[in-house]
Parts: structure tokens; sequence; C-alpha cells
């Protein structure tokens, strides 16, 4: 049996950016003008998922016309092994929230990975007209740009992304730990998409994001941005970033971070 050959992390960057661009493009010229105000509750939330799946067909199209032997983990329903030993790991539409209501915030968000590790990932935000990359060991860049983390601030001077659940009683848990949080840091931010804060923190917008509930396709790509642009990421002491909770931020400040948000629960409902 023949092992496949090991990726080039650059190629899979190039398909990324494409595809992200693609996709990207597709939801800005699509989205109804009059989508938040629509007349009936059901179709504006109708619409969305329309251009949701529409996006990720166009992706896994594209990326499959390249590489036909790789597979995907999409949000909206893409499963596959795939031969090649790569996986891509897309969400199409990060932020849908943001989307329907028309804030800027929305992302098509698309990693490669190999063998568990993230080589290449691409946050493509339209509406900010910002494309933020990164290969493994290779830097990250925003728009060409080399991007950097904010070196560590005073735990107390630090600004702080977060997320919330759609679940009501898991907003509730998550309130309460923000609650705790808000008179120990500068401030507080909850932008509503975890592709574009974790970029935030590579591009040192962010001194730091947290959020229990992230699903892979929410932070592959994000969170290499991050960690190529200097920040740390993971989740619980010892736990890389999952669902059950992701922290991202810099060196000296991720580990203060972490060591009071495990003090807070931040990582059950």
């Amino acid at each position: 049996m023949t092992t496949p050959a090991s990726p080039d992390p650059t190629e899979l960057l190039e398909i990324a950016l494409e595809a992200a661009r693609r996709a990207g493009a597709l939801l800005r010229d699509g989205r109804p003008a009059d989508l938040g105000v629509a007349a009936t509750k059901s179709s504006p939330i109708d619409v969305v998922t329309e251009m949701d799946i529409a996006a990720e067909k166009l992706i896994t199209s594209y990326i499959g016309g390249q590489r036909p032997g790789d597979g995907f983990l999409g949000e909206e329903g893409a499963s596959s092994e795939g031969t090649s030993g790569v996986r891509w790991v897309i969400d199409p539409l990060d932020g849908t929230v943001n989307y329907l209501y028309g804030l800027p915030g929305w992302a098509v968000s698309i990693a490669a990975e190999y063998e568990g590790r993230v080589l290449a990932g691409v946050v493509e935000a339209p509406m900010r007209r910002e494309t933020y990359q990164a290969v493994l060991g290779g830097g990250a860049f925003v728009n060409g740009t080399p991007a950097r983390c904010r070196p560590a601030a005073e735990f107390s001077h630090a600004l702080i992304g977060t997320g919330f659940g759609y679940l009501a009683e898991r907003r509730v848990a998550q309130a309460e730990v923000v609650r705790a949080l808000v008179p120990r840091v500068r401030d507080i931010r909850r932008a509503g998409a975890a592709a574009i804060d974790l970029a935030d923190v590579g591009c040192g917008r962010l001194d730091g994001y947290f959020e229990r509930g992230l699903h892979p396709w929410d932070m592959a790509a994000g969170a290499l941005f991050a960690r190529e642009a200097g920040a740390l990421t993971g989740g619980r002491p010892g736990e890389p970033a999952s669902g059950e909770l992701t922290i991202a931020a810099p060196p000296g400040l991720f580990e203060p971070l972490q060591e009071l948000l495990e003090g807070l629960g931040a990582w059950h409902d």
C-alpha cells in the first residue's frame, strides 16, 4: 500500500485562499438587501441557511476539483474521509447572526489539516475587506502584511473577546463568567464570530479571547493564524483548545487568563 505524499502547505494555502475568496463573494453579493427585515420570521433564517449551504457546496466543489482525494469536515454537513490524509475543516459562514442583521463581522473559514495538524488556514472577511492567512511555521499575514499579536498586557489592562452559545442555559453560565471577569480587565468585547475574534488576537486588536462551545470549524483557521502571529492557544490547563474551552492570548497573558477561567468554571455550564 502506497503512503500518500506529505502535502505542500503553500499549495494548500493557495487553494484555501481561492475557495474562501469565491465563497466570500457569493455571500456578499448574494445577500438580499432587506434580509434582516423580511416580512416573515422564517424567511430570513431560511435565506441565511440557503446561503450557508451554497457557500459550503462551492468550497467543497472547488477544493474537490483541485484535490479529489482529500476529506472534508464542514459545519453544514460536508463529511468525508478522503484518501490523501488531508482534511479540510470548513465554516462557510461564521457569524450567521451578524450576516442576518447586516453587521460586517462575518467570515468564511477554511483550514487544511494533515495527520491532526493544521497546516494552512484562511479567514476571509469580505465586509472588512480583509483576508487572514497562515501556514504552519510560515507566519501570519493580513492582506499580505505580516501580523503580530500584542505583547502581553497587564491583566487589568487587557481587552478580552468572548462569545456566547445559542442555548439559554449556556448563555446564563457564560454571562456569570463574564460578570466575574469584567472588573478584572480593561473591558470585554463580543463580536459574534469566533474566526474573526481569533484573527483579531493575531492582529493585536484584542489582547485575548476565550469561548466555550466552539466546533473544529469555528477555530481551526483562526487559531492557526493567532499562533503564527505569536499567540498561544489552548483549553483547560494542559489541554488543547476544544469545545470545552478555547483560549488565545500572547505568552504572559495566556497563563493568568487560563488560570482565572479555570477557577471561574468557564469550561462547564
